[in-house]
């Protein structure tokens, strides 16, 4: 079972948030930006935000905010959200290193 909708959720409805989602789609060409970090190739649909949208709503529709990912990368950046067991995700600042085979 998923979280509670609130008013939050509004915003995926608005005419903003949908030209805004396809514009990153396209920017992204509708890549995985998670999943190409990892030297993966996968196609995604959904837009992510980075800064999650519960942590600072004014990055709503901050384009450098948004990321298109996979649904497997959406469940994984998002575990509350896809079980019954409510699994609390730590608010640290997390930086993420990825290697660079350029320079191998």
């Amino acid at each position: 079972m998923g979280r509670q909708r609130d008013d939050l959720d509004k915003l995926y409805k608005t005419k903003r948030w949908k030209a805004l989602r396809v514009v990153v789609l396209k920017r992204d060409r509708y890549r995985c930006q998670e999943c190409k970090r990892r030297d993966v190739v996968a196609s995604g649909n959904i837009v992510h935000h980075v800064v999650e949208l519960r942590d600072d709503v004014s990055k709503a529709f901050d384009i450098n905010n948004l990321e298109t990912v996979c649904a497997s990368c959406h469940n994984t950046l998002h575990p509350e959200r896809n079980s019954s067991n409510k699994i609390i995700k730590k608010k640290d600042k997390v930086i993420k290193f990825y290697r660079n085979n350029d320079f191998i």
